[in-house]
């Protein structure tokens, strides 16, 4: 597997400027863009300049995150989120990177009708696959753990991709997400995954505390927590994943860190799993 680092994991303490040069530091083979990060970089810099630097660096650009609340939108909704996909389809053109990962919809206390949730996942997937395969393209589907997401279990965002039915739409596989959906109860899940629908393993722990009690402000660094990290590694590992293991936490407390340590004790933590 390749060290890759997402944007959020320093959203609050940094700036995509700072995050290539200290990903590149540090170390890190990929990095996945946040898309509001890199429109913050075009205020005073340009795609070329951005394409330049990854040019003569050992760090990548992955692909981009993430485009969210994609079901069950208004026209008004879903003409900004593809307004969103144009702009990373841009984006990847000039820089690289050849993925952006999706989100299905959160509304807390909504009871969401499976059948329709996935017919309308179905619909909304092929219309981005067909924009972003335009270009080259892939879309990562990622399911979210947390109750009042319509779709949060890996079991489900399969049936939604095997529905798709295309090449350049997978999975985003987050460990923290499953574990707050069913606490990985069952590793065995992931064997029923073309490992060629895996687009990206989002690597995070969770602090020692009840599912019911758990936000994603709980993720911490691989091996700070309770999450099975290393069985799932392996499992992906024995499926003949090499794609990136992408670090991606939203904990208030590293926001609050230096930048540069955050990332030099991500890639420690995060490298035994590679």
């Amino acid at each position: 597997m390749k060290l890759g680092i997402n944007e959020a994991t320093c959203m609050r303490n940094s700036s995509l400027k700072q995050d290539i040069a200290l990903a590149e530091h540090w170390g890190y083979d990929y990095i996945e863009l946040r898309l509001d990060m890199l429109k913050d970089w075009l205020r005073e810099h340009s795609l070329e300049e951005l394409a330049a630097f990854f040019a003569s660096s050992h760090l990548k650009p992955w692909g981009y995150n993430s485009i969210e609340d994609i079901t069950f939108c208004d026209s008004g909704s879903w003409e900004e989120k593809r307004k969103l996909l144009a702009f990373a389809c841009e984006a990847s053109t000039v820089v690289g990177g050849d993925c952006v990962v999706v989100v299905p919809t959160i509304q807390a206390g909504q009871h969401w009708e499976h059948g329709a949730t996935v017919k309308d996942s179905v619909k909304r997937l092929r219309e981005m696959a067909d924009v972003a395969g335009e270009r080259g393209m892939r879309v990562a589907f990622e399911p979210i753990g947390s109750q009042g997401c319509c779709v949060r279990s890996l079991e489900m965002a399969m049936e939604i991709v095997d529905s798709v039915d295309v090449e350049n739409v997978g999975l985003a596989v987050d460990a923290f997400n499953i574990y707050l959906h069913d606490r990985w109860r069952d590793l065995s899940v992931l064997r029923q995954i073309p490992v060629e629908k895996i687009f990206v393993y989002h690597i995070d722990d969770a602090d020692n505390l009840p599912v019911s009690m758990l936000e994603h402000c709980h993720r911490v660094f691989p091996g700070n927590g309770v999450i099975p990290l290393h069985d799932i590694t392996r499992e992906l590992i024995k499926m003949g994943y090499d794609g990136i293991c992408s670090l991606e936490l939203f904990n208030p407390g590293y926001w609050q860190m230096q930048a540069d340590d955050v990332f030099a004790i991500g890639a420690q933590k995060t490298r035994p799993y590679l």
